[in-house]
């Protein structure tokens, strides 16, 4: 399993038809910043957008922020002109909307340059019965992570969530289970009640007690929330080094399972604790 070398607990969706949103994320502090071409952007601002996102990957500053674009879909109107403006263009990822099955993830693959990696959004119903046969295409191709669109999803299944998402409770679980069977980063949905902040608090805690590895947000108020959330507390960190530590030692180098403070570890526990300690960027 590949872990996490970066933490992803914030990612910010800006749309990229907007300059002023592009210039001020540089400054906000998420993990990651999605300069968006498709669903926020008018289709009457598709070209400026474009350019205005292929402007700021060229000129960069976004510091430690990784920065990915949605582009549209292949089968639409402008998503094939937005992979040619991207290509060659420094970035961290394209996210490709609306995949529902290997044959799709594979077109996108396809028109990529080969370095750049590819992130899916799951927001389509079809995609839920896909999700290990979407995750395994990690293993010949450029997919390095899932995005939960659960507002597409409710748009298409007909599910009316709440804040905990008893709707989604399963496809929320087996998508983070198909991420971690081939080592993707796998982040969860967007919360939209800006005015609703215990249930923005809540519904991040879930997505943390599901494995997400962070969570899309749509408004920079989100973000020291998320991060914060996100981030394991220093008993944790702690305990994360400590079980990598003992694992290192010669005496254990063999073992499976060690006695750790009055406990039993596994070396199951080590993957977890490398995660951990990859969630505060140490």
């Amino acid at each position: 399993m590949k872990l996490q070398s970066r933490p992803r607990r914030s990612a910010l969706y800006l749309p990229a038809s907007n300059q002023k949103a592009i210039d001020k994320s540089r400054t906000l502090g998420s993990d990651v910043v999605i300069l968006d071409l498709e669903d926020a952007v008018a289709p009457e601002a598709k070209d400026q957008a474009r350019a205005q996102a292929v402007a700021a990957l060229r000129s960069g500053g976004f510091g430690a922020s990784e920065v990915i674009v949605r582009i549209n879909a292949l089968d639409g109107e402008w998503g094939e002109a937005d992979l040619d403006a991207l290509r060659g263009v420094p970035l961290d990822g394209v996210l490709a909307p609306k995949v529902s099955d290997a044959d799709g993830l594979d077109a996108y693959s396809a028109r990529l340059d080969g370095a750049t990696p590819l992130w899916i959004m799951i927001e389509t119903a079809r995609s839920l019965f896909q999700l290990e046969n979407l995750a395994a295409r990690a293993e010949t191709g450029p997919l390095a992570g899932f995005v939960l669109g659960t507002n597409d999803l409710a748009k298409e299944t007909g599910a009316i969530p709440d804040v905990d998402r008893m709707p989604f409770l399963g496809a929320l679980g087996l998508a983070v289970a198909a991420a971690r069977a081939y080592g993707l980063t796998i982040l969860d949905g967007v919360f939209g009640d800006l005015d609703d902040e215990a249930g923005f608090i809540q519904q991040t805690e879930q997505g943390v007690a599901f494995g997400f590895d962070g969570k899309t947000l749509i408004h920079p108020r989100q973000i020291t929330p998320c991060n914060t959330i996100f981030t394991p507390s220093a008993a944790q960190a702690n305990a994360a080094r400590r079980i990598i530590e003992a694992f290192a030692l010669p005496e254990n180098a063999l073992k499976g399972a060690i006695r750790l403070d009055g406990k039993m570890v596994e070396r199951l526990h080590m993957e977890q604790a490398h995660r951990v300690l990859a969630a505060i960027g140490r």
